[in-house]
């Protein structure tokens, strides 16, 4: 069963069109990671799964549900909102910004979600986030507000609160361009823990180390365009396209 399925994609921004016809299938405990140059499209597509951005053309299933049906910026999709709302909250995402709320500790930002949006109790809602960052390697830092920890802490806070609301599929937008260089493997570490639990994942990332290790599946997007997809031995080696050599180029 595929986790995600998008046929024939299209978003405008204005005049410009930074999705062309994106169809891609993610299936159940599959690991994707997303390259390409700035401006690919990339993080576009992945905003477009959980409806933070909304697709003018094209299809969108979660688990062989159609969620979105779009043509011309209107959803035909018949199904209710409730339980299309509902196929959403399978979907977590971690952003390049940590986007934590300042004022609160780490373990309150796990909490709060499960809390307004699953109507956990408070004491169910704790012991989920205890669990959770002690998974991500923070179970000393219960009580630390987001300005105490680094951006490395931060990011794996970010990670566990999306874990906390037991999402079947995780998104990550560039997990760690936001981070100093020696603190990108402590969340790699993470996302690759998670990759082997069996997460179904959908990763842009900048981080060919990781795509190389951990991936099922490389697409390599370009103007709005997946131009290849392969498994990573095959990306990494011998890439069909000759933009695709090019940026692997530039960046390895």
């Amino acid at each position: 069963m595929s986790s995600i399925k998008t046929v024939g994609v299209n978003k405008r921004f204005g005049a410009l069109r930074v999705l062309k016809d994106v169809s891609l299938e993610v299936e159940e405990r599959e690991v994707v990671c997303l390259i390409g140059p700035s401006g690919a499209g990339k993080s576009t597509y992945l905003r477009s799964l959980n409806r933070l951005e909304r697709i003018d053309e094209g299809k969108i299933y979660l688990a062989d549900k159609l969620l979105f049906d779009c043509q011309n910026g209107v959803n035909q999709a018949k199904i209710p909102l409730r339980e299309r709302n509902t196929a959403l909250l399978e979907v977590g995402m971690v952003f390049q910004r940590f986007n934590l709320f300042p004022h609160k500790t780490a373990i309150e930002n796990v909490m709060l979600a499960p809390m307004h949006v699953r109507k956990l109790k408070a004491g169910e809602a704790r012991e989920k986030a205890e669990h959770l960052l002690a998974r991500v390697g923070l179970g000393d830092k219960f009580s630390a507000y987001p300005s105490q920890l680094s951006g490395g802490q931060q990011q794996r806070v970010a990670i566990a609160r999306a874990l906390a609301m037991e999402p079947k599929i995780m998104l990550f937008d560039e997990p760690t361009s936001a981070l100093d260089p020696e603190l990108v493997g402590e969340v790699l570490t993470v996302m690759k823990g998670l990759a082997s639990a069996g997460m179904t994942m959908l990763v842009v990332t900048h981080e060919m180390g990781f795509a190389r290790e951990v991936a099922d599946q490389v697409v390599f997007m370009f103007e709005g365009t997946i131009l290849e997809i392969a498994p990573p031995e095959v990306m990494f080696t011998h890439p069909r396209h000759d933009r695709t050599r090019q940026f692997l180029q530039s960046v390895l």
